[in-house]
C-alpha cells in the first residue's frame, strides 16, 4: 500500500500542481529510506525542471529536462504532501522536501519503506526497480492468452500469482482480493487450474476494478490520503476485502450456514472471498 490506483491517483494531484515547475532548492532530511538517498540527490536535481509525471507498476516517475528521472516507491506508509510554502516546523518523518518555483512537495513515510531515487532517463528500463516488472493492465499485450499461458505450470495459489509483479504489476493485496470476485474464482485456487475463460476474466476484472478505484481516487484503508489532502472512496466499493462474516453483495446465500465471507492467509497476508460465489 499504496497499490496502483493510490499511485496513479497522486501522480496526477500532484502534476497539477509542479508540471513545468523548476527546482530550486532540495533538502533530505533522512536519506535512509528502504535505498539510501543518493548523496548528490539534491545537487543533481537543483536548478532542473520538471517536464512530466507517468507511473509504472507502483512507481512514481517525475521526469526532468536535464535527461534524469525522480523515482518515487511509497512503500507501506509513504505520501506526498503539497504546501504553498515551506512550513516553518516539519513534522518527525517529513525526509524530503523539494522547493519548486510555485509549489513545495513534502515526502512523508513513518516506516520508510520508500524510495527516491535518481535514475538516466534513458536507462528507466534497466534500472533494478523495472528490470523484471510485467506488464502494466492496460498494455494491449495483456490478454487472456497472455495470462493462461503464465499460470501454466505455475504451482502456487492464483492470489499469489496476481501478487507477482513478472506477470501483471501494479495489483496489491486488495486489488487482488476484489479481481478475484468479481472474476468469481477462489483465491486458493492452483493456477494450473485456472482456464482461459477464467484467465480472461481475470484481465476484464483487473481493468474494470482498477478503473473504478482510481476513478474513486484510490482507497484509504489505513494512512494513505492524496497530496492535496483528501482521502480515497473505493473502500466503499469493496466487495470482500476486510469484510470477513459479512454477506457479499451479490449473493443471497444464509449466512448463517455460510459464515459470509472468509478470511484466510496466503504468504502472511490476509485474502478475503466469498465460499458460496467464488468457486
Amino acid at each position: 500500500m499504496p497499490e496502483l490506483p493510490e499511485v496513479e491517483t497522486i501522480k496526477r494531484t500532484v502534476e497539477k500542481y509542479i508540471t513545468n515547475a523548476k527546482i530550486i532548492n532540495t533538502t533530505v532530511r533522512q536519506p535512509k529510506l528502504r535505498e539510501s538517498v543518493p548523496p548528490d540527490f539534491a545537487e543533481r536535481i537543483s536548478n532542473a525542471r520538471i517536464i512530466g509525471l507517468r507511473r509504472i507498476a507502483k512507481y512514481m516517475l517525475m521526469d526532468l529536462d536535464n535527461g534524469l528521472t525522480i523515482i518515487w516507491h511509497f512503500g507501506m506508509s509513504g505520501k506526498i504532501k503539497i504546501e504553498s510554502t515551506a512550513p516553518a516546523k516539519f513534522e518527525k518523518h517529513d525526509h524530503i522536501i523539494l522547493e519548486t518555483d510555485n509549489t513545495v512537495l513534502i515526502y512523508n513515510d513513518p516506516r520508510r519503506f520508500g524510495i527516491v531515487t535518481l535514475c538516466e532517463s534513458d536507462g528507466l528500463r534497466q534500472h533494478h526497480c523495472f528490470k523484471r516488472i510485467g506488464l502494466d493492465p492496460w498494455d494491449t499485450n495483456l490478454t487472456a492468452e497472455y495470462l493462461h499461458a503464465k499460470l501454466a505450470n505455475r504451482k502456487c495459489a492464483i492470489k499469489l500469482a496476481l501478487l507477482n509483479q513478472e506477470i501483471i504489476c501494479g495489483i496489491g493485496n486488495i486489488y487482488a482480493s476484489e479481481i478475484l470476485y468479481r472474476a468469481r474464482i477462489r483465491p486458493d485456487r492452483n493456477c494450473e487450474s485456472v482456464s482461459l475463460r477464467e484467465s480472461a476474466a481475470i484481465v476484464d476484472n483487473t481493468r474494470i476494478v482498477l478503473q473504478q478505484a482510481i476513478d474513486a481516487g484510490g482507497s484509504t484503508i489505513h494512512d494513505y490520503q492524496r497530496p492535496d489532502g483528501d482521502i480515497g472512496y473505493f473502500q466503499e466499493q469493496h466487495c470482500v476485502y476486510d469484510k470477513t462474516g459479512q454477506r457479499c453483495p451479490n449473493c443471497r446465500c444464509n449466512i448463517a450456514k455460510t459464515g459470509g465471507i472468509k478470511r484466510i492467509v496466503q504468504a502472511n497476508r490476509s485474502t478475503f472471498y466469498c465460499p458460496v460465489l467464488q468457486k
